[in-house]
């Protein structure tokens, strides 16, 4: 696995694109005052952190010692899935700070939060028809739409990849549907990862969001629209990410698995921006998400379902066969499959248990009950018509729902 530097490495995440930048090989209080000072030149900088991480660690402390009277705000906790009421409080206490950096320390719930407030401090958007309006398939859109101005920082705990995309997600409390923010939203321009920090992330929360990263390249490389040079990089992000998530199961506690997670999760990303259409998985995620499911764990349940329903359709077989064999290449996968056969859902469902993770919607207490709200709220997700056997009626989407229940 790759070395861990003493000194910082700085360049940008993707080959092709001048942002975000990362930052690695200094502790992240070191790394976010050397940038916020030095890069940004910020002297306004309002933190949100983790709550987990606020409460068992000295997280705070050390970034306050860091960063001195430059903080003038902070908050401490989001739930999951960005919920628009807590983004409003937030936008709120910042209208008055003002703020010219914000700085996130947790997981991709923060991360899209920041996104989000800049996004709409940028349009002065303070109620929630002011979100719908600025939201991808809002009611009413804005006519003008000012980009952010906020720089953002983050310092990523999970594996979700969040902050190397270009949008955000935010769940509307009162429908409980998980909406899409696209740009003139912005990714962060500073990405720092700790390796360290992030042997403090739970296991569950760590690994979840790292099948969250797999789904991406599995989503690209499955995809029926798929590109060439998005499949070298899903394909390479594969190669990467499974063989470090199974031994970050196994020690928890080794910053060199941590740190090549973080890199494949990188390349999962990157996979991402070629913009190959994704599919179920994602579709029926996002709307797992405001029924209390986490965010990785919504791959967990997912993809392994959706892969085996697209493949008895006939919709992709030969795209995940050879998704298939690039898994059995490796010798970690190998060995968990012990010379079992098995189709590429067979495959991910292994290694996915073998991680310790969720595997059906009856894990997770959504019952039978639900089913027709997920269906519904599905269809209006856009990854839903461009699954490779695309979804437009509730019946085939409750028909997939079923491959997920036990």
């Amino acid at each position: 696995m790759s070395t861990l530097h003493t000194k910082e490495t700085w360049r940008p995440a993707f080959p092709d694109k001048p942002l975000p930048k990362i930052s690695y090989g200094l502790s992240y209080p070191e790394a976010c005052k050397l940038h916020v000072e030095s890069t940004l030149g910020a002297s306004k900088v309002y933190l949100i952190l983790s709550k987990s991480l606020a409460a068992n660690h000295n997280a705070l402390e050390l970034l306050q010692q860091a960063l001195g009277d430059r903080i003038v705000g902070v908050r401490i906790g989001m739930k999951p899935h960005t919920q628009w009421s807590e983004v409003l409080e937030i936008i709120h206490e910042t209208r008055t700070l003002k703020p010219d950096c914000i700085i996130t320390v947790g997981a991709g719930t923060l991360t899209d939060a920041a996104k989000v407030i800049s996004f709409a401090l940028a349009n002065n958007a303070q109620t929630e028809e002011d979100l719908d309006s600025l939201s991808a398939k809002g009611n009413k859109k804005q006519e003008t739409i000012n980009p952010p101005t906020i720089r953002q920082i983050s310092v990523p705990t999970s594996l979700s990849g969040g902050e190397y995309s270009s949008f955000a997600g935010a769940t509307n409390d009162k429908t409980k549907v998980k909406t899409l923010f696209t740009p003139p939203v912005q990714n962060p321009e500073i990405v720092i990862l700790d390796p360290q920090l992030a042997c403090t992330t739970p296991s569950q929360i760590w690994l979840s969001t790292g099948v969250r990263a797999i789904d991406h390249c599995v989503e690209t490389l499955c995809s029926l629209e798929g590109k060439p040079e998005a499949d070298v990089v899903a394909t390479k992000a594969l190669e990467m990410l499974t063989p470090a998530l199974l031994q970050c199961q196994w020690d928890p506690k080794d910053p060199q698995a941590r740190f090549q997670a973080q890199l494949g999760s990188i390349e999962a990303m990157r996979s991402v921006t070629f913009k190959v259409p994704m599919g179920a998985s994602y579709s029926i995620g996002h709307q797992l998400g405001p029924f209390g499911v986490g965010h990785g764990e919504t791959s967990c349940i997912c993809l392994p379902a959706v892969c085996k329903y697209n493949a008895l359709k006939g919709a992709n077989v030969e795209r995940q066969q050879k998704v298939a064999e690039t898994l059995l290449n490796l010798p970690e996968v190998q060995t968990l499959m012990n010379g079992r056969q098995g189709d590429l859902s067979v495959i991910l469902d292994v290694v996915i248990r073998a991680l310790g993770m969720p595997r059906s919607l009856k894990d997770m207490n959504i019952g039978r009950d639900k089913l027709d709200q997920l269906a519904e709220n599905t269809l209006m997700d856009h990854w839903a018509k461009t699954n490779p056997y695309p979804l437009t009626e509730k019946s085939a989407v409750l028909e997939l729902l079923e491959l997920m229940v036990e």
